[in-house]
């Protein structure tokens, strides 16, 4: 996958200020901007932990420490999963 770099002004003293390096901070900056388009639902979460230079399950796993749920379904979305596991446990019987 060929990438792109995006450059975000910020002031010089941030890091600093959060008790981080610069690396760590801006490696921060780019998880927290992978994960708030996975919150809204415009990337997937495998695109979301490319973004991040991290694999799928610690992007997933990382998520609960800014209190972003690792299931991102709309509430339409959770009803019908729950109504195929109700049927599909039913038609078991």
């Amino acid at each position: 996958m060929s990438t792109k770099t995006l450059k975000i002004a910020y002031p010089e003293d941030l890091p600093e200020s959060m008790g981080k390096s610069e690396k760590e901070f801006e490696n921060e900056v780019q998880f927290l901007v992978a994960a708030k388009l996975y919150e809204l639902g415009k990337i997937s979460s495998g695109r979301a932990a490319e973004m991040a230079k991290m694999n799928r399950v610690a992007f997933l796993e990382s998520l609960q420490s800014y209190h972003i749920s690792a299931l991102n379904y709309s509430l339409e979305e959770l009803e019908r999963e729950i109504e195929d596991a109700n049927t599909r446990a039913n038609n078991k019987r």
